[in-house]
């Protein structure tokens, strides 16, 4: 039902509303998720510079004390952000575990609600496949009666 609209039977109206808001909130944690899953790849991405920065770097052979304190400066506010960084990688691991969780959690509310409605639609169109068989052998028996007589 998620997908394409169906008619809804009367007695059903209110699982059809249960299974819009489903729907609804299935649709809000998959964006959700794909949300966290950018941040986690850009501070992944940010952390790969980083770290790709630190080992890049080189001193050169001859250098002054200056230039080498600053080198020395520079690397070690890189390092700091590095661990920042890692920090921050860590905490988006975790929010993109929870936002998974919640949307297959979802997703499997969805589904069940989504099952019910056609189990439902299919004893209906059992019951009214009953109901025609039926009556199509009432009529055989009234055809054959008439015939008999």
């Amino acid at each position: 039902m998620s997908r394409t609209r169906r008619h809804v039977a009367a007695e059903d109206r209110g699982l059809a509303a249960v299974a819009r808001v489903r729907e609804v909130r299935e649709t809000d944690s998959r964006i959700g998720l794909q949300r966290v899953l950018a941040e986690e790849a850009a501070v992944g991405a940010r952390l790969a510079t980083l770290e790709s920065a630190v080992t890049a770097t080189t001193v050169p052979a001859v250098t002054t004390t200056a230039e080498l304190v600053a080198e020395r400066t520079r690397l070690a506010q890189v390092g700091i952000l590095v661990g920042e960084t890692r920090a921050e990688a860590a905490t988006a691991q975790v929010v993109t575990a929870d936002a998974r969780a919640r949307w297959d959690a979802d997703r499997a509310r969805l589904a069940a609600v989504e099952h019910l409605l056609e189990r439902r639609a299919a004893r209906r169109r059992t019951e009214a496949d009953r109901r025609a068989a039926r009556d199509a052998d009432d009529l055989a028996a009234q055809r054959w009666m008439r015939g008999t007589r």
